[in-house]
């Protein structure tokens, strides 16, 4: 299987839920359960197998989006749900008729505290589809094909209560535009991932600080003292320091930061620098932004062995966490590199897509956008197992997941 988490967002760039993507079987393998075939799916719905594989946690109380379809909405959809009921939204399709049959499956699914979204719907079949739009509280739109102001009026008219999600928004002029008009209430789409190209804008001094410290930890054999000199200038790094050092030992009286940094030791100061770090210089940024780096980070490192170049696992960590510093820093990602001095390797597979590291981070990025027909064809060349890849993803999922509960 293959699975992939998808963010949506509101107008000021808040995650409110997410969608989950998945694939059973790789079609160049298996061509008569090519991605999307009818069958694919009877039986098991391997959205709700993805979330359950998560846990609750990495949804931290937002909705997840789990596509059903006309088939599998008849199976026992609440055994196959490990996670609260009423954070999941059942995603149906245009696959889901308003027949009688199925929509008294829905009134009962909703009894049994689940809720509902639909997609692919056009137009023309809005009127048709009024007893399960009546049972809906999201539709998904295509913008591109959709006149928002008239559909406003007649959502608002006939379904008072349903929010409307633009999806395919694959660009930051198509978000600044959607959300500043204000008709619909989430966005789903590339949008917030697209890298800066130019800017004027002057890095913040205390980015400049978490900049320093990255260069020194990530230096070849790096000092601590130096780098709890640069920790000592920021309270928030030197707080979180001693809370990490206490937890690892207990009634040892810290003196000094010098002292805590030498108690964690040169290979977990440095892991716990770049994860920190990041997310300092992601706190004006989206939350997801945070997310995506450090899910990448350890996704990478993980597809490591996998690509054959375990050796490269550590680079592979910190071509992922940094394969959004020009978004953190609001520079292009030439100049971003420059002043965060990273090895060679980094610089070509982030700036110039070259080098050993290049194959994977273009492999993830294909992962994370659910391209998995191009994941797919890129497993067969590669001789990659499928199930390898996907523990791989839920191992960057948990890992981030522990972080985020151990900080909360």
């Amino acid at each position: 299987m293959l699975a992939a988490l998808m963010p949506l967002f509101d107008e000021k760039m808040t995650v409110k839920a997410y969608s989950v993507f998945s694939e059973k079987e790789n079609p160049f393998l298996n061509p008569d359960t090519a991605v999307g075939a009818k069958y694919n799916g009877v039986g098991r719905i391997s959205g709700l197998e993805v979330v359950g594989s998560m846990g609750a946690a990495i949804l931290d109380e937002k909705d997840v989006f789990v596509p059903v379809d006309n088939i599998a909405i008849f199976t026992d959809i609440a055994a196959q749900c490990t996670v609260p009921k009423n954070r999941v939204v059942i995603l149906l399709d245009k696959s889901v008729t308003p027949d009688n049959d199925y929509v008294k499956r829905i009134k009962l699914l909703k009894a049994q505290g689940f809720r509902f979204a639909i997609r692919k719907l056009t137009v023309d079949l809005f009127e048709s589809y009024r007893p399960i739009l009546t049972e809906c509280e999201y539709v998904l739109l295509d913008h591109k094909k959709i006149v928002i102001s008239k559909a406003k009026i007649y959502f608002s008219k006939l379904y008072p209560d349903i929010k409307l999600v633009a999806v395919n928004v694959n660009s930051q002029e198509d978000y600044s535009t959607l959300s500043a008009d204000g008709k619909y209430d989430l966005y789903e789409g590339e949008f917030f991932r697209i890298p800066v190209t130019n800017s004027e804008t002057e890095v913040n001094p205390l980015k400049i600080n978490y900049i320093e410290l990255l260069n020194v930890v990530n230096a070849p054999d790096f000092d601590l003292t130096d780098a709890a000199d640069v920790i000592g200038r920021d309270a928030g790094l030197v707080i979180s320091l001693l809370e990490i050092v206490n937890h690892i030992a207990i009634n040892s009286e810290i003196t000094s930061v010098r002292h805590a940094a030498a108690m964690l030791g040169q290979r977990e100061l440095k892991r716990w620098i770049n994860t920190a770090v990041t997310k300092e210089l992601c706190a004006d940024k989206p939350s997801e932004i945070t997310r995506m780096s450090m899910v990448r980070a350890k996704f990478a490192e993980n597809l490591a062995p996998v690509f054959g170049i375990g050796g490269f696992a550590s680079e592979l960590f910190l071509t992922g966490l940094f394969s959004c510093i020009d978004v953190m820093l609001d520079k292009p990602m030439d100049e971003a590199l420059k002043m965060l001095h990273v090895a060679k390797n980094i610089n070509d597979a982030l700036l110039n897509g070259k080098g050993d590291l290049a194959p994977v981070i273009d492999f993830i990025r294909f992962y994370e956008n659910a391209d998995f027909i191009e994941v797919c064809r890129r497993m067969v060349v590669d001789d990659i197992d499928m199930d390898t890849v996907y523990k791989a993803y839920l191992s960057a999922l948990s890992w981030y997941r522990d972080l985020f509960i151990k900080n909360k």
